[in-house]
């Protein structure tokens, strides 16, 4: 698990793919490595890879097909700049969301707008996953704990103060950018609560989603 706060941008340092899957070297620059173990989890732009092989500048991770075809890491070449988090301890001060690392989609950035000293992204994501954000809810955006603004449809918009633009990658970000996002962790687990019995009903699974006429169909509205 982990906050979405970020604790250094490295960059991708070496890529073997096989054509399937890939492994990863990338240079975690001045992220700390000195309580990091073979089979420790770091989040990379989000994704919850896992330390294969460790050296003094960074760490080996092997990427599956999966998460190559699901996040932005199979766009990712030699170079490219990440955002990394430690898995948080019981010592880790929560300072922003749960996330667990996880990519539940791609999302592309639409509009970048100056406000003051701070920057507004307005990114639209997958129609399946419109659902689960909220207008002052949490979402994870490249691995950052960010706050929903407004919320229109499949389209929504974040802030990014100074410091959170000086300390990740999201500072290059421009309209046309995909972006890994994972939502609320807690909108998922309530989705599947509200199914109740019906969890367990295969037609419902596939419809995968809670909405007025759910509600309806099986009495709680």
């Amino acid at each position: 698990m982990f906050t979405g706060i970020i604790q250094a941008v490295g960059h991708i340092a070496q890529r073997d793919s096989t054509g399937v899957d890939a492994r990863l070297y990338i240079k975690t620059g001045r992220l700390n490595l000195h309580t990091v173990q073979l089979g420790d989890s770091i989040a990379v732009s989000g994704v919850c890879l896992t330390v294969v092989t460790l050296q003094n500048d960074g760490f080996w991770a092997d990427v599956s097909g999966e998460t190559l075809k699901r996040t932005t890491l199979g766009e990712l070449r030699v170079g490219s700049e990440v955002n990394l988090e430690t898995a948080l301890t019981p010592q880790t001060p929560l300072g922003g969301h749960i996330v667990s690392g996880h990519v539940d989609g791609v999302g592309e950035i639409t509009q970048r707008s100056e406000e003051g000293r701070s920057v507004r992204f307005q990114i639209r994501t997958p129609n399946e996953l419109a659902r689960y954000i909220a207008q002052k809810g949490s979402i994870c955006i490249e691995g950052v704990s960010l706050t929903v603004n407004t919320v229109a449809g499949a389209e929504f918009t974040v802030n990014l103060v100074p410091h959170t633009l000086a300390m990740t990658t999201l500072k290059q970000a421009q309209v046309g950018h995909r972006v890994n996002l994972e939502v609320d962790i807690i909108a998922r687990y309530l989705e599947r609560l509200l199914l109740g019995e019906k969890a367990a009903d295969s037609n419902v699974e596939g419809e995968n989603k809670v909405n007025l006429e759910f509600l309806q169909r099986y009495g709680f509205a």
